[in-house]
Parts: structure tokens; C-alpha cells; sequence
């Protein structure tokens, strides 16, 4: 009987791999919806200061300045932060309007924790950032070209106070505004 058990056994075997190798292997599709979330600052910017001490000669200063943008938008459209100003004021006495540029190409870096597309930026520098009494039309200060700038990532301008020899004295300020818009 050991010969017949033998024999029912290679053949149960075999069978089995004829079974087992015999079906077509099977496709399916996986699919996954992304859905588009929002552009906007992570976190608003934060107010602009400059410490300057007259000397009798005309003197600059500088701030930086960073932006936190997030675009969770998924389309690849792109996004430019546009700014304006008043003109820095300190009672009766003004700075001139154009006291206030960026010199350089802004730095970009990805948010920590997050794989972002660096933002390729479209702005010529040096930038000067409009000032009037009352604030004229803002002007792109940073752009986000097509297919750049998604995720979270940081901006950093050095924003530069130029300011006259004859300037008076005094606490100036100015309203900065600043708007995040979709499209380069």
C-alpha cells in the first residue's frame, strides 16, 4: 500500500501545481483623489523694524523680512506676494519714497518637515517697494513661477532703509501691505 500511497501523493502534488500554476495572474486598479487644499502665509509676517543712527552722512539699514507660504493647491499654478507702503512718516517730517528696496534675490527654503517645490522666483531685484502718502498700487515683490512653490516653504527678503543725510530725528512708521495671490 505504501507504493499506491506514494503514487496518490506525487499525483495530488502535481495536480496541485498544475492548479496552482495554471490560473492567469489577476490585475486590479488602485486609484488615489487628491484634493486641492489652499494657498495662503502659514503665519503672517511680522512687523518690520530699522535702528538708525545719524551721522550727518546719508546712512541705510537693514531687516529681514520672511514670508511663510503654504500652497496646498495641487494645480502648479504658481503665486506672488505683492506689497505696498506709506510713506514712513514721523509727525510733519517724511522719508523719501523710495527709501525702501531689496537689493538681492530673496532666499527659499522648504519648511522643516515638509518636501516642498522650491519657489523659482520671476522678480528682478533691486525691488523698491511703493510708498506715497496714501499707499499707490502694490507691486509684485516675490513671484512663484508655473510648477514651482507648492508645499510650505520660507521666503527671506533683506529689505533696505536708505535714509538722507538731512532726515529729522524721530520715531517714523509706515503701513506695509502685503497680498499672496495665485499666478506668477
Amino acid at each position: 500500500m505504501s507504493a499506491v500511497r506514494r503514487l496518490l501523493t506525487i499525483a495530488l502534488a502535481a495536480g496541485g501545481l498544475l492548479v496552482a500554476t495554471g490560473l492567469p495572474a489577476v490585475a486590479t486598479t488602485a486609484t488615489a483623489t487628491l484634493t486641492g487644499g489652499t494657498l495662503g502665509f502659514v503665519a503672517a509676517p511680522a512687523a518690520t523694524g530699522f535702528s538708525v543712527s545719524l551721522t550727518g552722512a546719508d546712512v541705510t539699514a537693514n531687516s529681514t523680512q520672511t514670508f511663510d507660504v503654504g500652497d496646498a493647491t495641487g494645480s502648479g499654478a504658481g503665486w506672488n506676494i505683492s506689497a505696498t507702503s506709506t510713506s514712513f512718516t514721523a509727525g510733519s517730517h517724511t522719508l523719501p519714497t523710495t527709501a525702501v528696496t531689496v537689493q538681492a534675490v530673496p532666499t527659499v527654503a522648504c519648511d522643516s518637515g515638509a518636501t516642498c517645490s522650491v519657489a523659482t522666483n520671476g522678480v528682478s531685484y533691486p525691488y523698491s517697494l511703493p510708498a506715497a502718502t496714501t499707499a499707490p498700487t502694490a507691486t509684485k515683490l516675490f513671484s512663484s513661477v508655473a510648477n514651482t512653490g507648492l508645499g510650505n516653504q520660507t521666503v527671506t527678503l533683506v529689505f533696505k532703509l536708505a535714509v538722507p543725510a538731512s532726515a529729522f530725528a524721530g520715531n517714523y512708521s509706515s503701513t506695509w501691505t502685503y497680498t499672496l495671490v495665485t499666478g506668477p
